[in-house]
């Protein structure tokens, strides 16, 4: 996910500007009945889990409208009788059905709530449809409000694109839309006009004529969220390739638009050099089953499972720009390298509530400064990363409320990753730190996970105790600061500005030696025979300094 880093990106290039991402990672202090219906697991949702979607819609470009149904199939875990599916005004949620018959709904708001005739028994595998249409929401400054960006290229054609997270999937079709429950596997059936093309998630099983319309028939077989979900159309060119990687062959395909088809063949070589490094870091790239895409869009990009989006004008850095202001930035395409790192971090290990959304971008943010480490050495991932400090506000905890759909601070990209690069120093072991890595997306892999589980895993792998260093760097904004002052050869330090029982230690260097510090909240001393010429922080400690 992007749409914050716009702000970033102008406060670091032009000036801070105030932007409202989504609705989310601004602040928000009082929630609504439709936010705890769009962001907790309500009674109408629990009880059943997803098994199956077949979206099948036609999208008319030229009146910006949407009409369809979706075909859900469910797994029945409790006796309930009625059903919560979401679906965002000022599309209309026109009927339900189950085994023929029409069923009651109840609007409240986003929020539909379908009463069943058949009895429910638990473990039944039953499936309902649910038909709608209507013009949904346009998205003026996608993906940073959200919703379908109806554009049209430099020759006239239709230019089109969904974007919805944070905003929900229910803004442009029904579902169960909360991140805790994925469904298996998914067909996305979209009729456009027969002169453009639809690219969705997953493969092309086939594309069927119909009069002057095409439709594009998407097959997904590994479980996927359902902002990840997507529809892009336009009047593509295709290129294509097979990257030979950990999980086997691998089909690489791109969708641009036709006149940027030879920029994009120079560009996207970026794309297999990505996979490569990521697959090294992470492990096998999770959705061998589904092939990877880039889809060229008329916004700058969203992380849509085996389908990313792009929209960063061919251009190294972000929009041309470094956001580290160390020159490392513009060593890679931010979005090509960015967004395909959530394939890992957001795609195959989703957060459950949206306050997690910490997990998926700060580890994807992190997943910057470790392409460069594997292309260009430890140093220059250490300058990138230090250097995005500078986007850091600390205005808000990088955890947001639970069950509201509320994200944290926008900080969860850059002081997440500073946080990563952080651990990596208290571990000592690289290979130690990249395995971890590797672990957390084979252990948890296709799998909706908390904060809690990320922690736990990351305390038990470390064989660290981490509970005060993700108190201090999630919850609160209190960055350590290391307090010290140097008297006679005595060195007194201590930590200030911490949580209860924050004991973090430190490496510093003395007099041109490494050592460890390991400060408490008390002052401590050390006493040396020589004479402290010098006394210097490891950078690569997210922390202050404060020399008294």
């Amino acid at each position: 996910m992007i749409y914050r880093l716009y702000l970033l990106c102008l406060f670091s290039v032009i000036s801070c500007v105030s932007i409202n991402a989504q609705g989310l990672l601004s602040e928000k202090n009082n929630f609504t009945r439709q936010d705890t219906l769009r962001g907790s697991i309500t009674p109408e949702r629990s009880w059943w889990n997803l098994n199956y979607y077949h979206l099948d819609i036609k999208v008319d470009p030229d009146k910006k409208f949407i009409s369809g149904k979706n075909t859900i199939q469910y797994t029945v875990l409790e006796d309930h009788s009625v059903m919560q599916i979401d679906l965002q005004a000022p599309l209309n949620l026109t009927k339900a059905i189950q085994n023929g018959k029409e069923l009651e709904v109840k609007h409240d708001g986003n929020a539909h709530f379908i009463s069943l005739i058949e009895k429910q028994k638990i473990g039944d595998v039953n499936s309902i449809e649910v038909h709608y249409h209507g013009k949904p929401r346009e998205a003026i400054r996608a993906p940073w409000d959200g919703g379908i960006s109806w554009k049209r290229d430099q020759n006239g054609n239709h230019f089109v694109a969904s974007s919805c997270q944070g905003l929900g999937a229910s803004a442009w079709w029904p579902c169960k839309d909360h991140m805790y429950d994925e469904v298996d596997s998914m067909l996305i059936s979209v009729n456009v006009p027969k002169n453009l093309m639809n690219i969705s998630n997953g493969r092309l099983r086939r594309v069927e004529q119909f009069g002057d319309t095409k439709t594009y028939r998407w097959f997904v077989k590994s479980p996927i969220n359902n902002y990840g979900v997507n529809i892009n159309i336009g009047d593509y060119a295709n290129f294509s390739e097979v990257y030979n990687g950990q999980g086997g062959h691998l089909d690489m395909n791109y969708y641009v638009l036709k006149d940027n088809l030879e920029k994009a063949k120079e560009q996207f070589k970026q794309a297999p050099k990505m996979m490569k490094a990521f697959e090294h870091w992470f492990g096998q790239y999770p959705f061998y089953a589904d092939s990877f895409k880039l889809v060229e869009v008329p916004y700058l990009g969203m992380e849509h499972q085996s389908c990313v989006t792009y929209g960063n004008g061919y251009k190294n850095g972000y929009l041309g720009n470094d956001l580290s202001g160390t020159g490392w930035g513009l060593k890679f395409d931010f979005i090509i390298i960015h967004e395909a790192g959530h394939e890992w971090f957001a795609n195959n290990i989703t957060n459950k509530d949206a306050a997690d959304m910490w997990i998926h971008e700060g580890f994807t943010s992190y997943s910057e400064n470790l392409f460069l480490d594997y292309y260009y050495g430890k140093k220059a991932s250490a300058d990138y990363v230090i250097g995005t400090r500078r986007n850091i506000q600390n205005d808000r905890p990088l955890i947001g409320n639970y069950d509201v759909n509320n994200e944290g601070s926008a900080d969860m990209y850059y002081k997440g990753a500073n946080m990563l690069h952080t651990l990596r120093q208290l571990i000592e072991d690289d290979e130690k730190w990249r395995q971890i890595l590797r672990g957390l997306n084979t252990d948890f892999f296709h799998q909706t996970v908390t904060t809690q589980q990320i922690e736990d895993y990351l305390s038990k792998k470390t064989e660290i105790d981490l509970t005060e260093f993700f108190n201090q760097y999630l919850r609160t904004t209190k960055i350590p600061t290391l307090e010290y002052t140097i008297e006679k050869n005595v060195l007194k330090y201590r930590w200030t500005n911490i949580v209860d029982k924050f004991d973090m230690p430190i490496q510093v260097n003395i007099n041109g030696n490494d050592q460890w510090l390991f400060p408490k909240s008390d002052w401590k001393t050390m006493s040396s025979e020589l004479r402290i010429l010098s006394f210097e922080v490891d950078r690569d400690f997210y922390i202050e300094v404060n020399k008294l």
